[in-house]
């Protein structure tokens, strides 16, 4: 009985607000229509809040599937899935597509909130072919193609996510879309060099500079190559045009970079390239870098006054600990100050966020090509300031 009293109640509020909303649409115009998201919103509530769910089960069931009523049902399996409840938004779908009354031109739409029910609840093969089903669709092939590149990424199937931004990037010039396959393209060669397949990543990594040429991490695999090749300039070289590419990742090619010299290399000789980088692009890593390379072309006291001029405009917590440890060394014992400089300095760094997305605040120690929140390619990068760069 409680429910039948529920269930008038729900049906009485609706037919009053058809009717007061059909009786008043031809003389007041602004008057917002079922169509209307937030207006939708709003009675959505009102009806999710003060009824029983067996209620809200039964006017789904019973709400007639026309032009008018195509959006209420949307919003209501949009509800459900934004609840967590997906079996029952598949449910709102599959009856709106059963019903042989729903108007033709809103099929796609219906069978895409399906497909987003599908990723929601996990099911991830019944949602890659409805995706699938929909990709030449006029109005929904580009958003299934770019829901289907992301359950690719997710299940890190590289390959067939390639294809799908291939085919999505055809008759189009889209440098966001040209980045996400770039790196894309990387990760298919870094599964080459997993294999020491060296020339199927070689391959992969300039086909991806050939799709975006700014794409940073294909620099460092051709880099990572050459010196598994024996060409240690090379590399050092490729580690350097990271700069011209994108100059905020330029602290971590500059760790490769010094790597390589140390190794490989001379690093006294390679202080004029460091100069001429740090004048254009300061620093604390290339920084430090310069100051070692100084330090061994120069002497000790040399890379001492740099870093005591430098860190003058431009402090760091880094900068003054490479300081206080040179320092030291030149005088040949550490004081109790400079002790306590280098404790306090460990302390601040400890733990400290290395990388930052810069597009949603995810921070970290690791660098990830690919956001785990955001879900965006190249947005982790070296984070700037007086405890960073």
């Amino acid at each position: 009985m409680d429910m039948l009293v529920q269930w008038l109640l729900v049906t009485a509020a609706v037919a009053a607000g058809w009717f007061i909303g059909r009786h008043f649409r031809s003389e007041i115009s602004p008057v917002r229509g079922i169509s209307d998201e937030s207006s939708v919103r709003e009675r959505l509530q009102f009806l999710f809040t003060n009824y029983s769910d067996q209620a809200v089960d039964n006017f789904v069931q019973s709400l007639p599937v026309n032009k008018e009523t195509v959006a209420l049902h949307l919003s209501i399996g949009a509800h459900f899935r934004n609840k967590g409840e997906t079996d029952r938004a598949i449910l709102v779908h599959q009856n709106l597509l059963a019903r042989p009354e729903l108007p033709s031109h809103y099929s796609s739409q219906v069978t895409f909130e399906m497909a987003r029910d599908y990723l929601a609840a996990g099911l991830l093969d019944r949602a890659e072919a409805l995706l699938h089903q929909l990709m030449d669709d006029h109005n929904y092939g580009e958003r299934a193609a770019k829901e289907l590149i992301e359950l690719y990424q997710r299940e890190r199937e590289w390959g067939k996510a390639g294809q799908v931004a291939r085919t999505l990037m055809k008759n189009r010039l889209d440098p966001k879309l040209a980045r996400e396959l770039a790196y894309i393209t990387c990760e298919l060669a870094n599964d080459c060099l997993q294999r020491d397949d060296r020339w199927g990543a070689q391959k992969l990594a300039r086909e991806a500079l050939a799709i975006d040429p700014g794409c940073v991490r294909a620099s460092f695999i051709l880099s990572s190559l050459q010196a598994r090749q024996g060409n240690y300039r090379e590399a050092a070289n490729l580690c350097l045009k990271v700069f011209e590419q994108n100059p905020e990742f330029g602290p971590e090619a500059v760790d490769r970079f010094m790597k390589l010299e140390r190794s490989h290399g001379d690093v006294g000789r390679a202080g004029k390239r460091l100069r001429k980088l740090y004048e254009q692009h300061a620093g604390t890593s290339l920084l430090l870098a310069l100051a070692e390379s100084l330090e061994h072309s120069s002497g000790r006291q040399a890379a001492i006054d740099l870093l005591r001029h430098e860190l003058e405009l431009r402090p760091s917590v880094r900068g003054l600990m490479r300081l206080v440890e040179l320092s030291g060394y030149e005088r040949g014992l550490a004081t109790g100050d400079d002790r306590l400089v280098s404790r306090i300095g460990q302390l601040l760094l400890t733990n400290r966020p290395v990388y930052r997305c810069v597009n949603c605040g995810f921070s970290g120690q690791q660098l990830h090509w690919l956001c785990p929140s955001c879900k965006e390619w190249e947005t982790v990068r070296p984070i700037q300031g007086v405890e960073a760069e």
